[in-house]
């Protein structure tokens, strides 16, 4: 039997409060209080791409705020930047199902990246964030929270060695350097995908995964492997690397709070590179 939105609704709140609590709610809460992501008078923009954890990251937001342990505003902000019919309707129906009031605005960055043949989908990514940043602060936000997770960052983490010769993560918080007063934040640090799925599966939901003109066909958030990408193949890389090594996730992501700089050759500060030669012959043997 079909349940009602307002049956789907409460369903999966009440499976955040309890089946997932543990998994899902205290890492989120966790994560904003260890990298103090919200604080009083905040008004977040919740930025929904319309993918499974965008959407989860708007329930779990409403749930810490009907904890009313700190004052702050909420803005459940869609950007559409050029959906098809299809993918605009779906994102619209979750909202609904979902209880998250969603505000909507336009713009036409798909359309825009189209004919653009080398990294079309960094420069979306970079154009998404501008938009999303303007109009945020047009409604009077000082925050824009985004939907990236654990798996996210170590996986960052990674590629950045592997492909980019550089040690560098993904920050649980930015300042805007382009939007005077406007910060980033990431308050699904913590939370891994694994069990955002287990949430989605649970709740028999189905969210868009990427619905760029380049990928249209790829509606759901359930990989078909047909897509090679090089986060696609760092994933696997660390999929295959725990099979002998259970530990190597939490690994990755430790290793980036635990920087040893007295053996680091060559690091940088504010974009000013430093040496260990520098300070070399002032340390003691």
């Amino acid at each position: 039997m079909e349940i009602t939105i307002e049956e789907s609704k409460n369903r999966a709140e009440e499976s955040i409060r309890k089946k997932f609590h543990k998994t899902l709610f205290s890492p989120f809460a966790k994560a904003c209080k260890t990298y103090e992501l919200i604080q009083e008078k905040d008004h977040i923009a919740v930025c929904i791409s319309g993918g499974k954890d965008s959407m989860l990251m708007a329930k779990l937001f409403q749930e810490i705020k009907r904890h009313r342990q700190v004052d702050f505003d909420l803005t459940f902000l869609v950007m559409d930047p050029g959906y098809n019919e299809e993918n605009r309707i779906l994102i619209e129906e979750n909202a609904k199902r979902l209880g998250i009031p969603v505000t909507i605005f336009e713009s036409t960055i798909f359309d825009s990246v189209d004919s653009i043949d080398k990294n079309p989908c960094y420069l979306c990514a970079r154009m998404r964030r501008g938009y999303l940043y303007s109009k945020a602060k047009e409604l009077g936000c000082n925050k824009i929270a985004l939907g990236h997770h654990y798996d996210d960052v170590i996986e960052t983490i990674l590629m950045s060695m592997l492909h980019s010769g550089q040690i560098q993560t993904m920050m649980p918080k930015l300042h805007s350097t382009n939007f005077e007063g406007m910060e980033l934040i990431r308050p699904l640090y913590l939370i891994r995908e694994e069990d955002i799925c287990k949430w989605r599966d649970y709740n028999n939901l189905r969210f868009l995964q990427c619905a760029c003109h380049f990928t249209e066909t790829c509606s759901t958030c359930n990989e078909d492997g047909t897509t090679a990408s090089k986060r696609l193949d760092t994933k696997r890389l660390i999929a295959k690397l725990k099979e002998n090594n259970p530990y190597v996730e939490g690994n990755i992501f430790k290793s980036v709070e635990n920087v040893n700089i007295d053996t680091i050759i060559e690091y940088k500060k504010n974009g000013v590179r430093h040496n260990f030669l520098e300070t070399y012959n002032n340390e003691p043997t």
